[in-house]
């Protein structure tokens, strides 16, 4: 199967090297946890699928030790681009969110964090 997402992708997807908690708001539900992130998107391994197309207010609780007092959480509106079994575990789902709308402090927290905390993948290299 062909991921167009990954096809469409411009930049180096960045792995965050935390334990990242994503929330669905208004309900302050668990969605999953962070699993990658660029300035268009960000991945999400969850126990549950999700809609493609769908569009979604998420909040990303990033923690301390990874933030450096930088941000605590970020909330912004996303697009569910992508929804694949996880291959390293048949119960979790990959998530792929697109960044429909991001407010300066959030592109600018992101833009730090990516700096600071990121590696490639191995294939990327």
């Amino acid at each position: 199967m062909s991921d167009a997402l990954g096809d469409r992708r411009k930049e180096t997807r960045k792995k965050l090297m935390a334990f990242t908690p994503v929330y669905n708001v208004p309900h302050h539900r668990l969605l999953g946890y962070l699993h990658d992130l660029t300035m268009q998107g960000a991945m999400v391994v969850s126990t549950r699928p999700d809609q493609i197309d769908r569009q979604e207010t998420l909040l990303i609780e990033f923690p301390d030790e990874l933030t450096n007092q930088l941000i605590s959480q970020m909330t912004f509106q996303a697009r569910v681009a992508r929804c694949v079994p996880d291959e390293e575990d048949p119960h979790s789902y990959l998530l792929g969110f697109e960044f429909v709308a991001l407010t300066p402090e959030n592109t600018q927290a992101i833009r730090e964090l990516l700096e600071r905390y990121h590696f490639r993948h191995l294939s990327d290299t």
